[in-house]
């Protein structure tokens, strides 16, 4: 019984809009530094927090929360395509844990899931199928939205699930910090862009999903010529949301309004709640220690990217002592 944590801002824009060459360099950098942690760790089992962008999860049932059975990635962007290798015994046996505990989840043994879980899955991994691995949905788009509270309910009631077993556990999230790329809103929307979000955008047709993707492009494009072109990033509200994770003060974003961080950081920046959702479940295992600190506010990415892994204090000590 054993765990370790990273999570990592995703971006669908790497290789489409990319910074500086430098800035690349140091990316992948720390990239290949979490993946080397994680080779050593060498887990048995991932459990993946992630969002959605209306790729897998639509207005005609939206759950705040998902817990797949079996999933396959959609691979837009270029990102890797196919089923993921979600042991379904234990993922039920997890949804089970979950309910249990008074946390609602919805299950699903057809998930569809975008770059936010595929990309992690590639660059930690080397692949979907890298490693069995849960994939938990958390709403981070749709309102109405889940508010760090519950995030944190879910990943505490995972990690106390995961503790039981004996098995080396890999907590993932995917996404954040600051940003604000164009994502529909279904109160601003037409009648025929409604339908997609209501379900219809399920099985995008190849037209439509490449515009879709080309739009994303040229927002990233005029952000980096006009960083008030979409919501600002916010390095400041960055750093101190890091830090509150380093600090193990998980509660204290509970107080942290919807709204109040659309405002602050853009609305796209719910994608934290994956953050607060894996350290609390590594929290389940007791105090941490973090390492591997990385961030940089990167405009063509239309993101306050950022990394950060952890692992309990226990397992710093046990690892001292051999």
């Amino acid at each position: 019984m054993s765990a370790y944590l990273h999570c990592m801002s995703h971006t669908p824009l790497v290789g489409f809009v990319d910074p500086a060459p430098e800035v690349l360099v140091e990316v992948d950098g720390m990239v290949a530094d979490a993946r080397e942690r994680i080779a050593r760790f060498d887990p048995e089992l991932v459990i993946l927090f992630g969002p959605d962008h209306y790729n897998g999860f639509f207005y005609d049932v939206m759950p705040a929360f998902c817990i797949g059975m079996a999933a396959d990635a959609i691979g837009d962007f270029d990102t890797a395509a196919g089923p993921l290798d979600v042991p379904k015994a234990l993922a039920e046996a997890c949804a089970q844990s979950v309910l249990d505990a008074g946390v609602d989840t919805a299950v699903s043994y057809r998930m569809q899931v975008d770059h936010a879980f595929a990309q992690p899955l590639q660059l930690l991994l080397g692949g979907l199928r890298g490693c069995p691995v849960i994939p938990v949905f958390i709403n981070c788009v749709a309102v109405p939205l889940p508010g760090f509270n519950r995030a944190r309910l879910l990943g505490e009631a995972i990690g106390r699930w995961a503790r039981s077993l004996d098995k080396r556990v890999l907590f993932l999230a995917s996404g954040g910090l600051s940003h604000q790329p164009p994502v529909p809103e279904l109160a601003k929307i037409d009648a025929r862009m409604a339908d997609r979000l209501m379900g219809s955008g399920r099985q995008l047709p190849a037209d439509e999903r490449q515009a879709r993707q080309d739009r994303v492009i040229q927002a990233a494009r005029d952000f980096v010529e006009d960083q008030h072109s979409l919501h600002p990033l916010n390095p400041t509200w960055d750093r101190h949301f890091i830090e509150t994770l380093e600090q193990q003060r998980l509660p204290d974003l509970d107080a942290l309004g919807n709204d109040e961080l659309s405002t602050l950081a853009g609305k796209s920046t719910h994608e934290v709640k994956t953050w607060a959702a894996a350290f609390a479940a590594l929290s389940a295992f007791g105090p941490y220690h973090s390492e591997g600190r990385y961030y940089r506010p990167i405009p063509e990415w239309i993101a306050g990217f950022a990394a950060l892994s952890a692992r309990p204090i226990l397992t710093c000590v046990s690892e001292e002592l051999s």
